[in-house]
């Protein structure tokens, strides 16, 4: 087995969400491994297990404990780690079940966002080269001076399996969903979305950060670093995936690809003296609370103001929104937003903005501000407004 080629598979939570589809991957998984390839499995937790175990800890403390929090999440990854391994051995594939630790994922210090920063699989290796599937658990890894569990922040497991895959060197890293690859909407929101077959790393990475929630961002920035290749595929349905691509070919400037939405948008106001300042204090807040950065999407300083715009998942952002009511600094500043956003190939046609806000201005939907990037229109709306905008703004595609 020693020099056949490494497969990672990466399985999204819905695919294990119980114990017959956990049964029911791992016999794939005993095909693939029967055909000579030497497969290492990063899994999620089971359904909305981590969903239960945030709301279980903000049950006990309106603030958990970051390092606490991180040691309860992990443990969603594990079950579904150790039931895999047991079902493929009961398949009869050797299967070996690793935490993120055990794996060699090396991370920096930060509690519940924590970054890689290196991957040493010396026992993945070891256990692949023995002819075992190795089952790690996404999500998670350890600081190397503190020994502290850590976790990558949500979509996590994503960011494990294109780390493992770019360090054992593999053929391929496989995101598998139970949705068809990439769309040109969220399909829950746009009945009539289609797939997306083909992909450059550039304008994916753009449609997930601004909410497409098929990968994290981070991991396609890190795909694309390490040169992984990187197939995202519907679970039992081989025909429907996404390839992503270096660059694709074309002339289609301009094009728009998909319309993606953050639900949840909330604008901080820090009292300072200048932009630098209002960064420091922001900082300074978020350390002394034991909370991790929120992804920043715009900031601006104006009279004595520092106005940040920022996203997250909500217990996060419920969180620090908590803290702000005791600063006196800091505080919530106007009405929760929404955004949506057109992710276009090969660059932003400069008519775009104005079509965009006059087709939502035909729906009676008013947008507060727009923010332009390189590959897209990203507009912000009133939240009621989001799934209405989502679908009118897919007629451009």
């Amino acid at each position: 087995m020693r020099n056949n080629p490494i497969i990672v598979q990466k399985y999204g939570g819905a695919c294990l969400e119980t114990p017959a589809k956990i049964r029911a991957v791992a016999s794939g998984l005993t095909e693939l491994h029967g055909r000579g390839h030497r497969v290492v499995v990063i899994v999620s937790a089971m359904g909305k297990a981590t969903d239960e175990l945030v709301r279980m800890a903000y049950q006990v403390s309106p603030h958990p404990n970051r390092r606490e929090l991180d040691m309860l999440l992990t443990t969603g990854e594990r079950i579904s780690m150790s039931l895999m391994s047991m079902a493929l051995s009961d398949l009869g594939v050797p299967a070996i079940s690793f935490t993120g630790s055990q794996a060699g994922v090396m991370t920096d210090e930060s509690h519940s966002s924590a970054r890689i920063l290196d991957v040493r699989p010396i026992r993945v290796r070891e256990e692949l080269d023995r002819g075992r599937i190795v089952v790690l658990a996404g999500f998670q890894g350890v600081n190397p001076v503190t020994k502290e569990i850590t976790t990558l922040g949500r979509g996590g497991s994503d960011t494990t399996a294109v780390a493992m895959a770019a360090a054992l060197k593999a053929e391929c890293c496989e995101i598998i969903k139970e949705v068809d690859g990439v769309c040109t909407a969220d399909p829950r929101i746009v009945a009539n979305s289609k797939p997306l077959r083909q992909l450059d790393f550039a304008s994916l990475s753009e449609m997930c950060f601004w909410g497409a929630k098929v990968l994290h961002f981070r991991s396609v920035a890190l795909a694309q670093s390490q040169n992984v290749p990187l197939v995202l595929k519907k679970w039992g349905d081989a025909e429907h995936s996404t390839q992503v691509m270096k660059e694709m070919t074309g002339m289609e400037n301009g094009k728009v690809l998909a319309v993606n939405s953050m639900a949840r948008i909330e604008h901080v106001e820090i009292d300072s003296a200048d932009l630098n300042q209002g960064f420091e204090k922001f900082a300074q807040h978020l350390k002394q609370n034991g909370l991790p950065w929120p992804q920043l999407l715009a900031s601006a300083f104006t009279d004595g103001k520092t106005r940040m715009m920022m996203t997250c998942d909500s217990e996060s952002l419920d969180t620090l929104l908590r803290t702000l009511e005791q600063s006196k600094d800091l505080r919530k500043q106007r009405e929760t937003l929404s955004s949506v956003s057109l992710t276009c190939f090969g660059g932003v046609a400069s008519d775009l903005p104005l079509k965009a806000i006059q087709i939502l201005k035909h729906h009676g939907i008013v947008a507060d501000k727009y923010v332009l990037s390189s590959h897209s229109v990203n507009l912000f709306i009133p939240v009621e407004s989001r799934e209405a905008a989502v679908k009118a703004l897919h007629a451009l595609i």
